[in-house]
């Protein structure tokens, strides 16, 4: 028996949009496969969350459940009828072509009607996906593999500028062609972790650095840590709180790529220093 999505995701019939999604994620981010190897039954709830957010998440699929015209797993209800519900991501048409009426056969019988129409090989369905990744790897770009909710694995390369919202198009990984057509294709919508090291505007990255006083009034040097790796900054003599320097090509790596920009702040290595206060005291 199909399951209800509402109970699922654990929201009420009147939920918002917002609300829909707000629960799949939390869900989605409690049960994913990789905080639960070998976890049959966190698995099973995983794959039963994502389809469920597969009906809600769709306007029409939503609309067509709250009228009863399909069931929990997406299948037309009446006469039986429907492929059987599957594991898993459920999958979603996105222009791979005519589908077929269900119910062609049984109206073609009763009224007598003509040959059913045969459209060809169609494309199979795509499948979609939710993913998180690093703010490193959005910026640098990676080639990273992933494990989706049936258990298999993909090797996805991750372009360097990527951002939430963004969706990342795997071909031929989707559902199989039911006609001996091509597969469908994998749509991964990409979500960006944050960072609580830098800040992100554009092509460029933000961050702060704490240099002691002696550095900031004498000039030196300070190691920085980008994306890529760490650096050496050179500081001018007589910064102060607030001055920017910029690492050009240390942001994020597209082509050209962007600027780290780096914010100083004055720190006292010892406020106790008894130097320092007789210094001050002189000053």
């Amino acid at each position: 028996m199909a399951l209800d999505p509402y109970k699922v995701l654990g929201v009420p019939r009147t939920a918002t949009e917002a609300e829909i999604k707000k629960a799949y994620r939390a869900k989605a981010k409690a049960l994913h496969p990789d905080l639960h190897p070998n976890d049959d039954k966190k698995a099973e709830e995983f794959k039963q969350a994502s389809a469920a957010f597969d009906i809600l998440g769709d306007k029409e699929k939503k609309a067509k459940f709250d009228r009863g015209e399909i069931d929990g797993d997406g299948n037309p209800r009446g006469y039986g009828g429907g492929a059987p519900g599957g594991g898993g991501f459920r999958w979603e048409s996105h222009g791979g072509g005519a589908q077929g009426d269900p119910f062609e056969d049984i109206l073609s019988g009763m009224f007598g009607g003509g040959r059913r129409r045969n459209p060809g090989p169609m494309k199979g369905r795509d499948v979609r996906y939710r993913v998180e990744i690093s703010f490193e790897d959005a910026v640098n770009g990676a080639r990273r593999r992933m494990s989706m909710a049936d258990g298999s694995s993909l090797d996805v390369n991750i372009p360097a500028g990527i951002t939430s919202g963004q969706v990342l198009r795997l071909k031929s990984q989707g559902q199989p062609s039911p006609t001996e057509g091509p597969p469908g294709d994998a749509l991964l919508e990409v979500e960006v972790l944050a960072s609580s090291v830098w800040t992100r505007e554009d092509k460029n990255l933000r961050m702060s650095v704490p240099i002691d006083l002696k550095k900031a009034v004498l000039g030196g040097s300070v190691d920085v840590r980008t994306p890529s790796g760490t650096v050496a900054l050179k500081v001018p003599a007589g910064s102060n709180t607030g001055a920017q320097l910029r690492l050009k090509g240390k942001g994020v790596q597209t082509t050209p790529p962007g600027d780290l920009y780096v914010r100083l702040e004055i720190v006292l290595a010892d406020p106790k220093d008894d130097g320092l206060k007789r210094w001050a005291e002189k000053s």
